[in-house]
C-alpha cells in the first residue's frame, strides 16, 4: 500500500444544521491521497456511526473521520477507545464542543487539512454510568435543557438560547452530596457539571481551565442564583471568567459519585439519559488518540455565531440593567434584549 495510511470518514447526513451533500467531493478534492487510501460512510439509523467505527478498529483502520455533531463524535469516539485508531474531526454540528477546544476548524476545508498534516496525540475522555464523553457531561439544568433541546424539532443555538430564557426562571434547584477522595460534601445546586474539556460547545465556557492530558476533570457546581443575577452568569460563561463567579464553586478530581434524591436527567456531551439516583463520573487517562492542529494550541477561543451574537449584549448588561427597572420586568426586557440580538 506504499505505506499509506486507511481512513474513513463517516458522515451523519442529518446532523448539526448544515447539509452534507458536498462533503465527498470536498474530501476527494482536499484529502491528499498520496498519503491516504480513504472510504466514505454515511450513517443511515441512530446508533450506526458507533458500529461502523467500531468494525473500523477491529479491521485496524488507522484513522475514522466523524463528520457531524457532537452527537456522531460521541458515537465515533466511543468506539475507538483504548484501540490504536485515531480519530478525526470534521465539525458540522451546532455546537462542536470537542473540535473547538483542540483548535480544530469550523470551515471543512481546513479541517481536511488538519487530517492531512495527521499528527495524532493521546488525550484524556471521561465516563458517567458507563457512557463515554469527551468534552463535559452533568445533571441538573443543564441535562434538563439537553432534553429539551433533543425536544425543540429544530436545531441551532438559538433554539438553545430560547430553551435558556425560557425554562431556566422556573428550574428548581437540588441538593446533592458528592463524593470523591477527600470525604462527601453536600451542595443545593443549580447544575453539576464535570469537565474534561473546557466547554460546551459555541465557546461557552463552563471549565475554562480544563485540559485533556492531566487525568482529572474540573467539578462545576453551579449554586442557585436569581433573576438579575443569571445575565452575569451567562456572560461569564462566554467570557471565559465564569470562576470569578460567587455563585461557582470548583474542584478538580479523577473520580466522584453522586448521590441526589430522586431520578432524572444526565447528558454526556451534550446527549441526555434518564438515570436514577446514583450517578458516578471518572476520567480515563490518555484513552482515546485524535487527530490534533499542530499550529494552535489546546483550547483557543473560535469565532461562531452565538458569541458574536452575544458579545455586544454582554458588553452593555450593566447599563441595560440599571436601564429597564426593577423585579420580574427587568429580566422580561432583559431576555427580549437577547433575543433580538439573536435574531437580528
Amino acid at each position: 500500500m506504499n505505506g499509506k495510511r486507511n481512513i474513513v470518514f463517516i458522515i451523519n447526513p442529518i446532523s448539526g444544521t448544515q447539509s452534507k451533500d458536498e462533503m465527498p467531493k470536498l474530501i476527494a478534492d482536499h484529502l491528499n491521497e498520496s498519503r491516504f487510501h480513504y472510504e466514505v460512510r454515511f450513517t443511515e439509523y441512530a446508533g450506526h456511526a458507533a458500529e461502523i467505527a467500531r468494525q473500523c478498529a477491529a479491521d485496524g483502520i488507522d484513522i475514522v473521520v466523524a463528520v457531524g455533531g457532537d452527537g456522531t463524535i460521541n458515537e465515533v469516539a466511543r468506539s475507538l477507545v483504548h484501540t490504536d485508531t485515531a480519530l478525526g474531526i470534521i465539525p458540522c454540528g451546532s455546537g462542536n464542543g470537542l473540535a473547538r477546544h483542540l483548535c480544530i476548524p469550523m470551515d471543512a476545508v481546513k479541517a481536511i487539512q488538519i487530517i492531512n498534516n495527521c499528527q495524532i496525540e493521546s488525550f484524556d475522555y471521561g465516563v458517567i454510568n458507563d457512557l463515554p464523553f469527551f468534552c463535559t457531561c452533568g445533571m441538573g439544568f443543564d441535562a434538563f435543557i439537553s432534553l429539551k433541546f433533543a425536544e425543540a424539532g429544530k436545531r441551532g443555538p438559538i433554539t438553545y438560547v430560547e430553551n435558556v430564557l425560557k425554562e431556566g426562571l422556573k428550574y428548581e434547584p437540588e441538593t446533592y452530596e458528592i463524593v470523591d477522595e477527600n470525604g462527601t460534601v453536600y451542595h443545593k445546586a443549580f447544575l453539576i457539571a464535570c469537565a474534561n474539556a473546557s466547554q460546551y460547545g459555541n465557546n461557552a465556557y463552563i471549565a475554562p481551565g480544563a485540559t485533556m492530558r492531566d487525568g482529572m476533570m474540573d467539578v462545576i457546581i453551579m449554586e442557585p442564583f436569581d433573576a438579575l443575577e443569571a445575565p452575569q452568569i451567562a456572560a461569564d460563561l462566554f467570557m471565559k471568567t465564569l470562576g470569578n463567579n460567587s455563585k461557582i464553586k470548583t474542584f478538580r478530581a479523577q473520580s466522584i459519585h453522586i448521590h441526589r434524591k430522586k431520578a432524572g436527567a444526565i447528558h454526556y456531551d451534550g446527549d441526555p439519559i434518564m438515570t436514577g439516583t446514583d450517578v458516578d463520573v471518572h476520567i480515563e487517562h490518555m484513552g482515546i488518540k485524535i487527530l490534533t492542529n499542530p499550529e494552535a494550541p489546546e483550547d483557543t477561543a473560535q469565532p461562531n455565531q452565538l458569541l458574536n451574537a452575544f458579545s455586544d449584549f454582554f458588553n452593555n448588561i450593566n447599563n441595560v440593567r440599571e436601564d429597564i427597572g426593577k423585579g420580574s420586568r427587568r429580566i422580561q426586557a432583559i431576555n427580549k434584549v437577547l433575543l433580538r440580538k439573536l435574531r437580528s
